[in-house]
This record gives structure tokens, sequence and C-alpha cells, in this order.
């Protein structure tokens, strides 16, 4: 393993936009787990808390710690608003993530710096980043602002991240990064190249801590190929099935579709344990894992551990807007969950979990009566425009506008604004033309057990609680225990 010789038995799932948040990171790394952010999307979120009042002026704190002053004044200077944004008031934009604007990138690496240095804030437990490999515009800034923080682990998936350890390695040492952009017709002698200098900003040339870096896999294949073939070392893995929520990987061969459209997974999308273990890594698995036992099964199983990311999601330090947690918890008692693996929601073409719930897009006729807008852009796709230059679109956009770029009818059929409907749900929506955005919720499987963590007398769970479920021993032999 790497510098971070110490293996969590669990590791909080890194999820969805601002669901895995400082709070909840640095209380599970309290606990002596992994607490883990998620770095999707975060310029956003920084912006729209500013915007908001900063309560307790913790975003302000933070930013008056990052190493590069000039950048933090001037996100402070363009987003905070010291009365807070009026009720019915659209949030201020961010520019959208290109590879061209310097705006983009500084705002990144304040905003990973800001998530990381609060989640570490008065404790000297581990903490990670989640990044998707989908999203690779802002994953060198983010990297960078995590690593200034002194992040403890990176975490990533949905792609083959085999790029990210070399990254790694060269932030530690203050060198220049460059990562290959995923271009749709770009030519094979003309590749696109997303870049980041640390010497541009002034910084002191000490070495920074490179974090150990876990790769989000679902087979044994990607496993070994990750291990092969990566530009360097790779530290581990977390193993992830297709009960997970958020993101899943395709099914392997032709996508067929069960009779209530979901992707039909077989035995193929399984993990073969066994060769995982004969790469020598550490491993954690992942997808409804979140229940008592299983912690104990993994570890039978040649696992470090586990990561749990639903029954976090749902616990009092996540994210997620209050009112939304209730509703769910409520569901899961009635037994009235229903979660739907997706193949179109997410304009990334990866299935996508979907949790159906009144007054979210969802509901067919909530998506219908939403206007269709791209203001975000962390999903969109990079293309090769007809002059050679760099364009962006994304299947979730406006039809016309989409097409006008060249792509497919056929394509934007049943996406959804994944990016703002994320916010929304974390109690961030944007208002367009006094239409609030809808919330999107996504959940694995095992959100019909999320009122199992709530303890008696209560009707909401912690962190704390929630892990302490986790570590009990197998239910059964407890009961052979106490007979």
């Amino acid at each position: 393993m790497h510098q971070a010789t110490f293996l969590p038995s669990i590791i909080q799932g890194g999820m969805g936009v601002g669901v895995s948040n400082w709070s909840l990171a640095r209380v599970v790394s309290q606990a002596g787990q992994l607490g883990v952010v998620s770095g999707t999307a975060l310029p956003t979120v920084l912006a729209r808390r500013l915007q908001l009042g900063d309560p307790g002026g913790l975003m302000r704190e933070a930013l008056s710690a990052f190493p590069i002053p000039e950048i933090a004044h001037k996100v402070i200077e363009r987003y905070f608003n010291p009365q807070g944004k009026r009720r019915g008031d659209s949030f201020r934009s961010n520019p959208l993530p290109n590879l061209a604007h310097r705006i983009t990138n500084d705002l990144t690496i304040a905003a990973n710096f800001v998530e990381v240095h609060l989640a570490k804030r008065g404790h000297d437990g581990l903490v990670g980043l989640n990044l998707l490999e989908k999203i690779q515009i802002p994953t060198l800034p983010s990297l960078f602002g995590a690593m200034l923080a002194g992040v403890d682990y990176i975490l990533m998936g949905a792609g083959i991240p085999r790029s990210i350890p070399r990254v790694l390695d060269q932030f530690a040492k203050r060198e220049s990064a460059q990562l290959k952009i995923d271009v749709q017709g770009a030519l094979p002698d003309r590749p696109f190249y997303a870049t980041l200098d640390p010497a541009e900003y002034n910084l002191p040339k000490a070495p920074l801590k490179r974090p150990a870096f876990l790769a989000v896999v679902s087979s044994d294949i990607l496993a070994k190929t990750l291990a092969k073939r990566s530009e360097s070392q790779i530290n581990g893995f977390v193993v992830e099935g297709v009960e997970a929520g958020g993101h899943n990987a395709p099914p392997r061969g032709p996508l067929n579709l069960d009779t209530i459209g979901e992707p039909i997974y077989g035995p193929r999308d399984t993990a073969n344990l066994e060769q995982i273990r004969q790469l020598g890594l550490p491993f954690w698995l992942a997808g409804s894992f979140g229940r008592p036992g299983k912690l104990a099964e993994a570890k039978e199983l040649g696992a470090a551990g586990i990561q749990v990311g639903t029954a976090f999601a749902f616990c009092e330090e996540s994210g997620i807007a209050p009112e939304i947690k209730a509703r769910v918890l409520d569901k899961s008692r009635r037994g009235a969950i229903e979660v739907f693996t997706d193949p179109l929601a997410s304009p990334t073409g990866f299935p996508f979990k979907v949790l159906q719930m009144e007054g979210s897009v969802s509901v067919p006729e909530v998506y219908a009566e939403r206007n269709r807008v791209c203001d975000l852009g962390y999903l969109r796709t990079a293309y090769r425009r007809e002059d050679g230059s760099l364009g962006y679109r994304c299947p979730g956009e406006p039809v016309k506008d989409y097409l006008a770029k060249g792509g497919t009818l056929e394509e934007t059929k049943g996406r959804k604004c994944v990016c703002n409907g994320l916010l929304s749900t974390i109690g961030l929506p944007q208002i367009h033309k006094s239409k609030t955005e809808p919330a999107l919720l996504t959940t694995g499987r095992d959100a019909d057990r999320l009122h199992t963590f709530v303890p008696s007398g209560k009707s909401t769970y912690s962190a704390a609680e929630l892990i302490q479920t986790l570590l009990a021993p197998y239910p059964e032999r407890q009961k052979a225990q106490r007979s």
C-alpha cells in the first residue's frame, strides 16, 4: 500500500453532488473510517453556498487558509452575498467547464481545497476525494486543489482512469501534468489535452503528499488492466456490483432490457474476486453491503472492507435536503421504495439508478414540463468541430441546440439533467424563469432498508450510529452468542 498504511474497514461512498459533503466525511473520519467527499460539481456548490450568505462563515474560513490568496479573494468577491440570495432569485452562473477557461480552473482548485480542508479540520483521520473519470475537464484542478488540502485518498470510477496515478505523482513533485481528453471525432494524430502546471500559481516548491489511489471497478478484467497498464501505482480497488446507486457500468456485450426497461446483467457482469485477490492489492466491496454482517462477509471473501453509499446518503450529516430525507425514510418504513436502473437518464450513457419519488424528474409529467437547459455543463461531451476547434454538447440540453452541434435526435430521448437535478436534491436548486429545478435522487437497491438504521425513539440516524451498526458481526451469530 501507499503511505496511507491504515486500511479502513468502511469507506463512506463519494455520492452525488454535495451529498458526500465535508461534514459527513469529517464525522466518518473521526470515527476511524475513510470519510469521502464528492468532487463532482464542487465549484457550483461552493459558489452557491457563498451566494446564500455562507451561514457560519465556514466557506470563507476555509478560503482564508487557501494557499493562493488572490484566487480566494476573487472567489469571495464574485460570489459572496452577505445578505444571502433572496427567495425566488436565481443563482449567479459559473463559467461552464472548458479547456480554455482559467477562471474555471481557479474556482475548481479552490472548491476542492475548501471541501477537503473542512473535512480534515480538527482531527487526524483519513479523508478521500471521489471523482468520475467521465467528467474529465475538471479533473486536474480538482486533484490539485484536494492535494493542496492534504487529501489522503483519491477514488475514481465511471471509466478507465489509467492516467490518474501518474498525475498524482507529478503533482506531488509540483510538476506540470496533462490528461488526454476524450473528444468525439478527434483525429488520431491530433489529440486534445488538459494541462495544469503548479508553477503558474507561485506556490512554495515543497513537495505535496501523494494520496493513495483506489480505482472503482465492476469487473476483474478492468482491475487487471489497471493493475498492469496504469501509468503509475494503483493502491487498491473498490469492486462495485450492479446493486450500487449512481452510475453503473453497462452490461458486457449488447444492451438488452427486461420487461420494465432495465438493463439485463448476467454472470459476465459479476467480478471474479479470486482473480482480484491474486493481484495482491487491497480491495473493498460495494453495492448492497450497507447492512450488519456484510463487513464480516466481505472480509471472509478476502476484502479489506466495504464501501457504503446509500445508507450514508440518508444519515443526518449528509447533504441531501432534510425534507427529502424524511420523505425517503418514510417510504422505506412503508415498503414503498422503488429504484429504477434507467439506461437513458444520464447524459454519460451509463445506466443510472433513479429513486422514484413524487415531484422529482423521475415522474414523467415533471420530466415533460421541465424546460431543457444545460447551464452547468459537467456532463457535456467534447467534440471536434469541422474547423478543428473544440466544441461541447450534452444530450440533455435543448434538442435543437444538440442537433445543431451534430448530435442525433435518438441520443436526446429520455435524457435527464443530472447536474441540475442533483443540486436540487441538496437544497441548492437553480430557478429558471420562475420555475425551480426539480430534484433527481439516486440510491442503491438496498434503500428499502434505510428505516432499519433509525434507533428506537428517533426519526433519523447519525453517521456514527450507522457505523456502529455496520461494524456489528453477523446478526445470526449475535443471536447464537446471546443464547
